[in-house]
């Protein structure tokens, strides 16, 4: 399965970018990934732009209204999608704008990591972390402990 990861603005910080290559790095053996950035513009512009880099896959909004999943559901769900011969999943993080009422009410799929609002830098480490957390949980190798 292909992930394409969209977030809105630059990681701006040095220690986003080590904590996402390290798990990036780690993803590889499991699946292809890309991050694609989309820079800060007025929400319209942003969302037009997200549709387009999403195209045809199953897109995925964050969002702190969205359906907070435990790691193992993670885990079934990208199992689900992967026997399901699901070809790209798109995962969007939005920027400080949030994403619109139309643009949740169309998503296929809307999570929450969190009832908290978080920085898109934040977001964006546990989301690839959790990734490879639900890889390793279906793979049974020893990450995950419950």
């Amino acid at each position: 399965m292909q992930w394409r990861i969209i977030t809105v603005g630059k990681p701006g910080h040095p220690w986003v970018k080590d904590a996402v290559g390290l798990y990036w790095k780690r993803l590889q053996h499991y699946a292809r990934f890309e991050h694609v950035v989309i820079k800060e513009a007025p929400l319209s512009q942003v969302e037009s732009q997200i549709a387009t880099a999403c195209g045809d896959a199953h897109c995925v909004l964050l969002d702190e209204r969205g359906k907070q999943l435990r790691s193992l559901e993670l885990a079934k769900w990208i199992e689900h999608e992967e026997i399901s011969s699901r070809k790209r999943i798109c995962i969007v993080i939005g920027g400080a704008e949030g994403h619109s009422e139309h643009f949740r009410a169309h998503a296929k799929t809307c999570w929450s990591l969190s009832t908290l609002t978080m920085q898109h830098d934040i977001a964006l480490v546990v989301l690839v972390e959790q990734i490879y957390r639900a890889y390793t949980i279906m793979r049974g190798e020893p990450y995950h402990r419950e």
